[in-house]
């Protein structure tokens, strides 16, 4: 059979990644498109798949707005100490409550305005990976450090929040679970592209089940801030 005849034939399936062939057309954060030629002309750089850099781009632009809310309603308190932002709805969930804590100027400015730069940053590299651009692995790394940082952050700012302050801000739970998803999705990347070198067997379990980590994470937050004001959960049901 000639290669005419093999082009024309329909029974000849052209060669197709597996999940394009089945119709599987999903994308996930751990999603990589990058062919071959790709790696061999990055010349040591590394891209991404679609799905994480929609993924930093969706979360950063959710951190951005919250930010620049909670920075907003920062200066309508700094010029009115009386100013109720439209998030304080009860006594456990008053943004008022958490942006005039000491809490809410660690640095000796407002938290938020670290945020504007921050997520700023996270979504000029997502813009940048959907286009096509690939890092080095110090890059990379650089990028893992700086959202694991956030995390750890916003880890310490909830544990005021529920065990010091007394009162939840609806913006700041959302930077939380955004920074969340950043850091875990940047680290579960390096991992499966070995710029975090782990075995094999632990880097498969990452990609398989990718999802596990951030979804227990939520729910060891959702826990303790059930548990924490339970008794004033249960009056509403």
């Amino acid at each position: 059979m000639n290669g005419g005849a093999a082009l024309a034939d329909p029974c000849v399936q052209p060669h197709l990644p597996r999940d394009r062939r089945n119709g599987d057309m999903t994308t996930t954060a751990l999603d990589d498109v990058s062919t071959d030629d790709d790696h061999a002309s990055g010349a040591g750089s590394i891209g991404s798949g679609r799905g994480l850099a929609l993924l930093l781009v969706i979360t950063s632009a959710l951190g951005l707005l919250a930010a620049w809310v909670i920075t907003l309603d920062k200066f309508e308190l700094l010029k009115d100490p009386n100013y109720k932002p439209a998030c304080s709805l009860n006594p456990i969930i008053s943004c008022g409550s958490v942006m005039q804590s000491k809490q809410a100027e660690v640095f000796g400015f407002p938290n938020p305005m670290a945020g504007l730069v921050g997520f700023g940053v996270v979504m000029a590299v997502g813009m940048a990976l959907l286009a096509g651009a690939r890092f080095r692995r110090w890059y990379w790394i650089g990028l893992n450090i700086g959202t694991g940082l956030a995390a750890v952050f916003c880890m310490w700012l909830m544990t005021q929040s529920l065990y010091s302050i007394n009162a939840l801000c609806l913006w700041c739970t959302l930077t939380w679970c955004v920074t969340i998803l950043m850091f875990w999705y940047t680290t579960a990347h390096n991992l499966k592209h070995g710029i975090i070198p782990v075995p094999a067997g632990l880097r498969a379990a990452v990609v398989e089940f990718h999802w596990v980590v951030p979804v227990v994470w939520y729910g060891v937050i959702a826990m303790l801030i059930l548990t924490k004001w339970w008794s004033y959960w249960s009056t509403l049901i």
